[in-house]
């Protein structure tokens, strides 16, 4: 069950419909602290597939950074902190899959420059 918002699991994956980004596991195992956490993302990487990023995914984040970089004024700090979850957005919307977030700040902006099935927790 997601407390979060009372889905059960299989409601959330009826039909294999989950899918994790490489990306993400990444950025999870690097800030993982206990046993337990190691093993529930250890868990995730083997019974929901992996979407990662392609080439074509890695160079249009370049291009799309550079173009929030004109537009925003962005630090090249705030552009390096961008740029995974340009990678996420762009793995995903290459796979036809909705994103499913909490950061709304970051994802509406990227948002803009791609287009993607976004949806805000």
């Amino acid at each position: 069950m997601n407390s979060a918002r009372g889905v059960t699991e299989s409601e959330l994956n009826p039909a294999g419909l989950v899918r994790t980004s490489s990306v993400v596991l990444a950025e999870l195992l690097r800030g993982v602290s206990g046993p337990a956490e190691h093993k529930f993302l250890r868990s995730l990487a083997r019974n929901y597939p992996i979407l990662t990023p392609t080439e074509k995914n890695w160079i249009e984040s370049g291009e799309i950074l550079a173009n929030i970089r004109a537009d925003k004024g962005f630090t090249p700090h705030k552009l390096r902190d961008l740029h995974f979850d340009v990678l996420i957005a762009l793995t995903a919307r290459s796979h036809g899959s909705r994103l499913i977030t909490t950061n709304r700040a970051d994802l509406e902006m990227i948002n803009s420059y791609r287009k993607l099935q976004l949806e805000i927790w």
